[in-house]
């Protein structure tokens, strides 16, 4: 191994360490920026690789972003209390029904924004009913950690869903709709089993009744709890309310699919996301009458230092020689055929994500992939079991996504502690299961489309 891969790992694992430590709640971007500004000054990635770079994360990270702009938008229309008075009424009292109505809001909410969009609109929601249904905090935990769950492995289905998905297709040359094609069926059956197996786990831990709170007056708790500043935007009736928040979803739901459309038609997609978090704000100015600068305040932009950053540490790690080291242990298994290399490396990336963090593990597998000479099919294939690693298996530890480490951090911020055993009690059981299951559904319906 030469002096140059050697410091590279050695600046790799620091802050990879440094990450995951967060001394003093330091935010993620710090470290990983302070890495890659070692590996720019040691020489390890040129400037060209810094323009390649740059060409490959940009539009992903700028629709990420604008995506993340419309989840704040919404906040400040007071959509994180609707929704926490309509989950808790549509429960009907069931813990229950309860849970299953959380699974299908951090489903749908990832699939209409992204994996850290999710987790920045339904914790601050979850937190919200669960304080305000009186619940205790070990009663708290499993609705918290199941929806977390969830949220975070529902960016596998299509490929927008995730900053490091989408950086990935760029490298794979995959578009939306082919990512969507091959994945989405068998990416959703995974779910639903995840979804029941994490039911089955947590049983015991769901309340069977949920005490009386003051969801069971909606417009009360609404008025109580929603008072956005400067607000010309008001709700006379539950109907009303209701009907305009669905407008607010249903136009989230069309610019969600435009960015298929503009993906089939080789638009850039980042285009369309930011042309829709536009709109969004001029909408909300017309009805609040908010300055924006808020939303400049509230946007997550250490997201776009955090993925640059970590982008130039995998490329100092790409020419420090590491690619053509994964290349010659991977190609035995890629050659014994698509079967075993699907789940060999599905597993290997999900053990990496678990490691260091799902972007660095997703990265160095797609870029091993593409030095392989695979033919399109297998290529596709094996690298959406990549993407089952990176979104699924990843989550077997609580420092396996970006998302997970935003999620302790807001609960950290709302004063609920989630021990580690509390996660593994739930992690250990439903993650391998799931990821083996999906693996498997993945592997079947790439044989029923194209062979």
């Amino acid at each position: 191994m030469s002096l140059e891969m050697v410091m590279t790992v050695f600046v790799f694992f620091i802050t990879m360490l440094v990450i995951f430590w967060r001394p003093g709640g330091m935010n993620e971007a710090w470290p990983a920026s302070i890495g890659a500004l070692i590996i720019l000054l040691t020489g390890a990635v040129s400037r060209g690789d810094i323009v390649d770079i740059i060409n490959k994360i940009g539009g992903a990270s700028i629709a990420i972003i604008a995506t993340i702009v419309m989840a704040v938008i919404l906040e400040s229309f007071g959509f994180f209390h609707w929704a926490a008075a309509k989950l808790a009424n549509l429960a009907k009292g069931s813990g229950y029904r309860l849970y299953w109505y959380i699974q299908l809001l951090c489903f749908l909410m990832t699939l209409l924004f992204n994996n850290d969009g999710s987790i920045l609109i339904t914790t601050p929601i979850l937190i919200l009913l669960l304080k305000n249904l009186r619940l205790k905090t070990y009663q708290q935990i499993p609705y918290l950690l199941s929806g977390a769950l969830i949220a975070t492995a529902s960016s596998a289905p299509i490929g927008v869903s995730n900053i490091v998905n989408l950086i990935a297709l760029k490298i794979v040359d995959m578009s939306l709709y082919m990512h969507t094609a091959m994945m989405f069926v068998p990416a959703t059956l995974g779910l639903l089993f995840m979804s029941w197996l994490m039911f089955i786990v947590i049983k015991k831990k769901l309340p069977k009744r949920l005490p009386a709170s003051l969801y069971d007056i909606e417009d009360l708790f609404f008025e109580k709890n929603f008072h956005p500043l400067k607000t010309t935007l008001s709700f006379e009736t539950k109907k009303k309310r209701t009907k305009f928040m669905m407008k607010l979803l249903l136009f989230v739901f069309m610019v969600r699919c435009l960015l298929f459309v503009a993906s089939y038609l080789s638009i850039p997609i980042e285009l369309v996301a930011v042309l829709g978090s536009f709109i969004l704000l001029l909408w909300r100015w017309y009805h609040l009458r908010t300055n924006p600068v808020d939303i400049l305040k509230k946007t997550p932009w250490h997201i776009l230092i955090f993925a640059f950053s970590m982008y130039v540490i995998i490329y100092g790690l790409h020419n420090a020689g590491l690619t053509d080291t994964l290349v010659k242990i991977c190609e035995p298994i890629v050659n014994e055929g698509l079967f075993y290399s699907t789940f060999i490396m599905g597993g290997l990336v999900s053990v990496l994500s678990n490691f260091f963090n799902n972007h660095p593990a997703l990265m160095i597998g797609t870029i091993t992939l593409t030095e392989m000479g695979l033919d399109s099919i297998t290529l596709k294939t094996i690298y959406l079991a990549n993407i089952i690693g990176s979104d699924m298996g990843s989550l077997l530890l609580p420092i396996g996504t970006l998302a997970s480490l935003i999620w302790l951090h807001i609960l950290r911020e709302n004063k609920i502690k989630v021990k580690w055993k509390d996660y593994l009690s739930v992690s250990l059981i439903v993650i391998p299961l799931t990821t083996i299951v999906t693996l498997f559904l993945l592997f079947c319906w790439v044989q029923i489309i194209f062979f």
